[in-house]
């Protein structure tokens, strides 16, 4: 496994712990749709709330959360639509991004962008 997908598995890890002590309930992790994915479906309270977790060792290329550009937005809504269709009940939802910069495998950075993107 490359040291890039190393990483970004440790992230979703640490943003599904991260959740969870807020009180967010984990439904599903990598929930896929054909090629589409969405990290983390998880709820607070009745909101439905999709995750993107972006994690990264440094800040070569930017912050973390930089990397959700407008054309990934537009997958995750994909995604997010085709979980609703399978799943009608839930009302409210929102995106979320979850920004994690790790040294040597330690958090140094976690931020939580409620509402990031519709």
């Amino acid at each position: 496994m490359t040291k890039h997908k190393e990483t970004g598995i440790k992230g979703e890890l640490i943003a599904q712990n991260f959740l969870q002590k807020k009180g967010y309930q984990i439904l599903y992790t990598n929930w896929r749709n054909g090629q589409k994915e969405i990290d983390i479906i998880t709820t607070i309270n009745t909101l439905l709330v999709f995750v993107e977790v972006k994690t990264r060792a440094n800040y070569n290329y930017g912050y973390p959360e930089e990397a959700v550009t407008p054309k990934k937005q537009t997958f995750l809504k994909a995604a997010a639509e085709a979980f609703l269709l399978e799943n009608p009940k839930y009302e409210e939802v929102r995106f979320d991004i979850i920004s994690i910069l790790l040294e040597k495998d330690t958090v140094k950075e976690i931020k939580h962008i409620e509402d990031a993107f519709f």
